[in-house]
């Protein structure tokens, strides 16, 4: 966020309950004292009760100063709004894990995905950008391969691809990227997509 020079955060979107997706809560501090408001984060049921579980001193009814100071906004795979921006929530499985993607207008933001229904895949369509997980070159029970995620892409059809949620396995950007197929790219720190809303 530093390094990206964020000076505003409107909402969070929480895709699923694992760690290495939540546990970052703690860093909104910083938002809620330059916004001087709550955070508001959108999170299932099942991401709920984690957070309450993990995060339990943020939610208690006299928190210490200082704790973040945040508001869970309960959602589905029901379309919603934050302020003028439609967001639509797509559903996949990590493994026998549910998780929530989502889609701002032109972009589709999708991670720790294994399998997608063919109902779910019907909301992608006339994505401009597609952003999928791709954790490395074999085969994982619960993310997407690069081969897998390729296919993914090519079904889908966007204008651009990003390969995000890689591991160390997947190999460096300068020896992995070149070996992409046009559109489809290795998404890295820093990246900046623009004008996709």
């Amino acid at each position: 966020m530093l390094r990206a020079k964020v000076n505003q955060l409107d909402a969070i979107l929480f895709t699923h309950e694992h760690n290495d997706h939540i546990i970052g809560l703690d860093d909104v501090r910083p938002f809620n004292f330059r916004q001087k408001k709550d955070m508001i984060v959108y999170a299932t049921p099942a991401v709920e009760r984690a957070l309450l579980k993990r995060f339990d001193y943020v939610f208690e009814s006299n928190p210490y100063p200082g704790a973040p100071r945040v508001r869970i906004v309960s959602i589905d795979a029901s379309p919603f709004h934050i302020g003028e921006t439609a967001i639509q929530p797509i559903s996949f499985l990590h493994g026998k894990v549910p998780v929530l993607g989502f889609r701002l207008g032109n972009i589709t933001y999708i991670t720790d995905m294994k399998t997608i229904s063919d109902e779910e895949k019907q909301k992608l369509e006339g994505t401009d950008t597609l952003i999928v997980n791709a954790l490395h070159h074999t085969t994982h029970h619960s993310h997407l391969n690069v081969e897998e995620a390729l296919a993914f892409i090519a079904e889908i059809g966007p204008r651009q691809a990003y390969l995000t949620h890689v591991s160390h396995r997947m190999g460096l950007y300068k020896e992995m990227n070149p070996q992409l197929p046009p559109g489809v790219d290795l998404a890295y720190d820093g990246l900046v997509v623009q004008g996709l809303l």
